[in-house]
C-alpha cells in the first residue's frame, strides 16, 4: 500500500503541533511548511517585552518541527504577501488584520507546494469558533473553495464537526481518530497534548503566516481603500 503524504501548516503553536501529531500517528508521511512574510519574528517579541524577557528565545516553528521529527520548509513570500495586507478581498478584522485573505493565501501557497512536490493533502490546526473571522464553519468553506484545495484540506482537531474530506473518504486517515474541538477554550487541546506526551509548547496561538504587527507604513492611505491611524496595532495571530 502506498504511503500517503501530507504537508502541515506549522505555526509554532499548540494546535498545528497537535494536528500534525494526530495525522502522523495514522502512518501518514508529514512534512511541515511555514511562510515568512518579513513581519513578525517571535524571538524579537520576547526580547522587547518585559514579561517575556526570561523566556527562551527560539523560532517556535523550527522547534515544533524538531520535536515532531519532521522536515520543515520555510518559504519566503514577502513580495506576494504585500497585496494581501494592502488590499484584502474579504476585508479586515477588528485590528485591520486580513484574517480570511491571509488564510486563503497560505492554503493556496500550500496547495501549489503539494502539487509541485507530489503530496496528497494539507493539514491545518484550525478549530471551529477559535477565530471570529477565519475559523467559522462558513469561512472555512470559503478557504477551501478560494484556495482551490477543496476537500484535500484536513482539519484534524475539528474534522468530526465538518463533512468528511478526501483523505477520510478514501481511508487514508481514520475519521474516528480525529476530533470535534470547537470554541476559544484551550482545555481540550491541553488534555490532548498530555495524552500525546507533549509537555512543552507555545502558550499563545500563532499563525503559519507571520502577520503585520505594530508598524503601519506612513504611506498606507495611498495603497488601500481604508486608511490606518499611525498608532494602530496589528495582531500577530490573524489566522
Amino acid at each position: 500500500m502506498t504511503q500517503r503524504k501530507a504537508v502541515s501548516l506549522i505555526s509554532g503553536g499548540l494546535d498545528s503541533m497537535l494536528a500534525t501529531k494526530v495525522v502522523m500517528e495514522q502512518g501518514i508521511h508529514v512534512e511541515g511548511i511555514n511562510f515568512y512574510t518579513g513581519f513578525c519574528v517571535e524571538g524579537h517579541t520576547h526580547a522587547i517585552r518585559k514579561q517575556d524577557q526570561n523566556k527562551q528565545k527560539r523560532n517556535n516553528s523550527l522547534w515544533v518541527a524538531e520535536q515532531l521529527g519532521i522536515k520543515l520548509h520555510i518559504i519566503d513570500i514577502i513580495e506576494e504577501y504585500k497585496s494581501v495586507v494592502i488590499n484584502p478581498k474579504h476585508g479586515y478584522g477588528s485590528n485591520l488584520n486580513p484574517c480570511l485573505d491571509c488564510k486563503v493565501f497560505m492554503v493556496t501557497k500550500a496547495r501549489e507546494w503539494i502539487e509541485e512536490n507530489g503530496f496528497d493533502f494539507i493539514i491545518t490546526g484550525e478549530v471551529i469558533g477559535q477565530r471570529p473571522m477565519s475559523q467559522r464553519r462558513d469561512t472555512m468553506r470559503v478557504v477551501s473553495r478560494d484556495s482551490g484545495i477543496e476537500d484535500r484540506l484536513l482539519r484534524p482537531l475539528c474534522a468530526k464537526l465538518m463533512q468528511p474530506t478526501l483523505p477520510e473518504r478514501e481511508g487514508w486517515v481514520d475519521r474516528d481518530k480525529l476530533y470535534d474541538f470547537n470554541g476559544r477554550g484551550r482545555k481540550p487541546q491541553m488534555a490532548l497534548a498530555r495524552r500525546l506526551g507533549i509537555e512543552d509548547y507555545a502558550q499563545r496561538p500563532a499563525a503559519a503566516v507571520s502577520s503585520p504587527t505594530r508598524a503601519i507604513p506612513t504611506n498606507w492611505p495611498i495603497y488601500g481603500r481604508r486608511a490606518a491611524p499611525r498608532n494602530t496595532s496589528w495582531t500577530t495571530s490573524c489566522c
